[in-house]
């Protein structure tokens, strides 16, 4: 009877999304500030942890301040990972790659709303979009990028991708190193199977990018955030 279960859950996560698109983007030509179009996001994860039977405790945040500027670096092993973000940051901003942009309405609404696009491939057009991204970033909040640059197949972490980094330097803004803990095991990579769970976010200290500039302050970083993640980091196992 499980399976019936995630069906029911995977078909009603689908279909209260499409409402919520649609008031996310009635409300950009209105609000410019981007209340509705945030509360439109955050209450819909709220609804898919609830749904889902996914609690969400907390390390660390309780020493941040939640409305400031960082960019949040995290592992990433689930589709949970996202919703579970965006309860804890109701304003947070997430990178998304072009291709998503074409996907009816959700993709809509992230296109024309307040996330921040950006091209991977190869290019002029992509160094612009990360200009364009490095520039939004820097206009306030926080912004969600995922350091292993896509989910982790096997519960592990994976190494560290160094545009996200490169992209802190670009912009200037600290980064705020999370691990998340015990999502890979509701629904891991290639699964739509959801078995509900508890999910741990352990937070450490904001670092700073402010004067770096080369490389090898790029790789420095990236360094220094896979330490911190991977100390607060849990092998999930099924």
């Amino acid at each position: 009877m499980r399976w019936l279960l995630t069906l029911f859950r995977l078909v009603l996560m689908t279909v209260t999304n499409i409402p919520f698109s649609i008031v996310a983007l009635i409300s950009l030509p209105f609000q410019k500030n981007g209340g509705i179009y945030f509360w439109a996001g955050s209450t819909w994860s709220r609804f898919v942890l609830w749904i889902s039977n996914v609690k969400v405790t907390t390390a660390g945040l309780e020493n941040l301040d939640r409305n400031g500027n960082f960019i949040i670096v995290s592992n990433h092993a689930s589709f949970y990972d996202i919703p579970t973000l965006m309860t804890l940051f109701p304003r947070m901003r997430i990178m998304f790659k072009k291709e998503l942009s074409y996907i009816p309405l959700w993709g809509w609404a992230l296109k024309y709303g307040h996330h921040i696009l950006v091209d991977r491939k190869r290019g002029a057009e992509a160094m612009k979009s990360l200009d364009r991204a490095a520039a939004a970033i820097r206009e306030g909040g926080q912004v969600l990028l995922f350091a292993e640059g896509t989910r982790t197949r096997d519960g592990k972490l994976q190494p560290f991708k160094r545009g996200a980094f490169a992209l802190a330097v670009k912009s200037g803004v600290p980064i705020l190193p999370v691990a998340i803990n015990g999502s890979y095991l509701i629904m891991p990579k290639g699964s739509f199977d959801i078995r509900p769970s508890q999910i741990t976010a352990v937070f450490g200290s904001l670092i700073a990018t402010a004067g770096k500039s080369t490389r090898e302050d790029e790789m420095k970083l990236m360094n220094d955030a896979y330490e911190v993640i991977s100390k607060n980091f849990r092998e999930s196992t099924p």
